[in-house]
């Protein structure tokens, strides 16, 4: 029996939680944002949702359902370009997601790299698909000026010993502060941009 959800999803809609881990709470401490941690919609199987992500260790896909129950409190929002996607642009976003499936999560978040993490493997599907930016490539030293107090103990330890300034990134948050992205569903009422 399929799982009922408040409101009927579509291919391309992005979801975003909040992993409770250390290493994701410090990324979502250091952009300001309450999510850390996005996939996208890539169809139904009849009972659920099917969502493609990057994560440790290995991009695949899941259910909407086991993405949102890895979520802390099960804290979701699922947001959707405005005006939504034609069943082209649907079709082009699908066509991105079998190469990008089975890749070496990165703990660096280094987006230079061949290997992938869950915000850079969301950007790049609609980059390339649809030549749409739906967040902002920015480097380290961008990204922590922004928030004074983010903990820089954590990061260089997290860098054994140096933070890689210069190193361009995507965030998760980058996501969620897009204008172009519209609130399909938020299961709290505070998530706000």
């Amino acid at each position: 029996m399929p799982i009922d959800y408040p409101v009927n999803y579509e291919v391309g809609d992005i979801v975003f939680t909040c992993i409770g881990s250390t290493l994701f709470r410090e990324i979502a401490s250091a952009s300001n944002c309450w999510s850390n941690h996005v996939g996208m919609i890539i169809g139904h199987d009849g009972r659920d949702y099917i969502v493609a992500e990057s994560r440790v260790p290995l991009s695949s896909t899941t259910t909407l359902d086991r993405f949102i129950h890895r979520s802390a409190g099960q804290r979701h929002s699922i947001r959707r370009l405005k005006g939504g996607l034609t069943q082209e642009q649907k079709q082009a976003l699908l066509q991105q997601v079998p190469s990008r499936l089975h890749k070496v999560y990165h703990t660096g978040f280094n987006y230079d790299s061949s290997r992938q993490f869950c915000s850079k493997f969301v950007f790049d599907i609609y980059q390339e698909a649809l030549s749409i930016q739906v967040g902002s490539i920015e480097n380290f030293d961008e990204l922590l000026r922004k928030n004074p107090q983010a903990k820089l103990t954590f990061w260089k330890f997290w860098f054994i010993g140096s933070i890689p300034w210069s190193r361009n990134t995507v965030t998760p948050a980058s996501l969620w502060r897009n204008r172009d992205l519209s609130v399909v569903y938020n299961s709290h009422s505070d998530m706000q941009p």
